[in-house]
This record gives C-alpha cells, structure tokens and sequence, in this order.
C-alpha cells in the first residue's frame, strides 16, 4: 500500500498538507515537485512483499538425523513451511531443502544447524538465483461425464494422468507452487481433491 501525500507551498506558512490519497499497490517511491500552484507530491510505501526463505543444507545420512535437526527447529521457533530431503551426488550424504517463513532470521537458522554434527554445510539462498520445483500427485473424484473436462485442465497445465478409475483421476503435476496452487483450484470446482506434495527442492544456478 503506498500513501500520496499531498502539499501546498504557502508563501507565508511554508509547505502544508492538503490532503491523503490511498490505495496505491506498487514498489516504488516518488518525490516530485508539479511546476504550476507550488503543489509537492510525496508517495510513501507501507508495505513491502516478503517472501518466504529458502534453505539448501547437506547433511550425513544416519538415523535420527531428520529428527534432531526438526528438534532443533523446534525449540528455536522456526516455522518451516517445507522440507524435501533426499541422496545427494556425495555417498553417505543427503540434501535437504528448507521453506520457511518470512518472518524468521534465517541467518540465524543457518547457525544453529551448523552447530549439528550431522551437518556438513547449510546456506540461505534466497537472495541468489535459483531453480525450484515442487511435485504434486492429485486425486479429483468424478465419474466418465466429467473426464474431457479434466483432461483439458491436464493439458493445460501439461500434467499427467497417472490413473483413471471408474469415479476418479489420480494426476501427477511439476512446476511451481503457485503452479500447483492454481490447479488445485481449479480441480476444486470439479469434485473432491485429495493431494500429495513432496515440497520445494532448489538448486543454485550455475556461473
């Protein structure tokens, strides 16, 4: 939200405020002065997005480590939106990928996992160019009537069917979240949406 505020230039009583004007939505600040009737204009932003961070770590593939690092979230507050975990290219090691909300310090969160043994590097990406994706696999109920219709939807967000039964569609989908939030929706007005998400996985970009 960005506010406009709006001045007179009184010859005699220097600048005044003459009026307020709301509900702007950008990302951008503006000062200029209009050249005829001394008016100033000054918009103000009061709002700025914040997205969610994002948390790549390597960490040693033996039991109980995917509990200790959850403990540790736990007891320092963390909310974490989601967690994808899986081998890495080193033997013996896995790599995981962390969501979490705006609203932590995720340089601190980089600490404190460091701090476990089990972790042999952890960095926050989320100001560096990246790649991410997230797999779903969606189950809509309805019966034959309904299939054309699906399909199109399917097609649209280039899904696949993964199984067709007699009263439902089992449809697997890859892409962004917002991607998948969208088709969620959709299938919604539809018939009753049953879901399975694996989370984000992200990696660097190259140099």
């Amino acid at each position: 939200m960005l506010t406009l505020h709006v001045y007179k230039n009184n010859p005699k009583l220097g600048r005044q405020k003459s009026a307020d004007v709301c509900a702007l939505d950008a990302h951008v600040c503006l000062s200029t002065k209009c050249a005829k009737g001394g008016i100033t204009l000054c918009v103000s932003s009061q709002r700025e997005q914040r997205l969610p961070h994002t948390l790549i770590a390597t960490v040693a593939d033996r039991p109980g480590v995917l509990a200790r690092l959850a403990t540790c979230c736990a007891e320092k507050g963390y909310n974490i939106r989601s967690l994808a975990v899986g081998a890495s290219e080193r033997p013996g090691m896995s790599r995981m990928t962390f969501v979490v909300d705006a609203s932590t310090d995720a340089l601190e969160m980089v600490g404190e996992l460091q701090k476990l043994e089990e972790v042999s590097e952890c960095q926050d990406i989320s100001a560096r160019e990246f790649v991410s994706r997230e797999l779903a696999i969606v189950r809509v109920q309805g019966g034959k009537e309904m299939r054309k219709r699906l399909m199109e939807i399917v097609d649209i967000f280039h899904a696949v069917i993964l199984d067709v039964a007699p009263n439902s569609m089992i449809i697997e989908v890859v892409g962004h979240e917002h991607t998948i939030h969208s088709l969620t929706r959709l299938l919604n007005d539809y018939g009753e949406v049953e879901i399975v998400r694996t989370g984000r996985v992200s990696m660097l970009r190259g140099d």
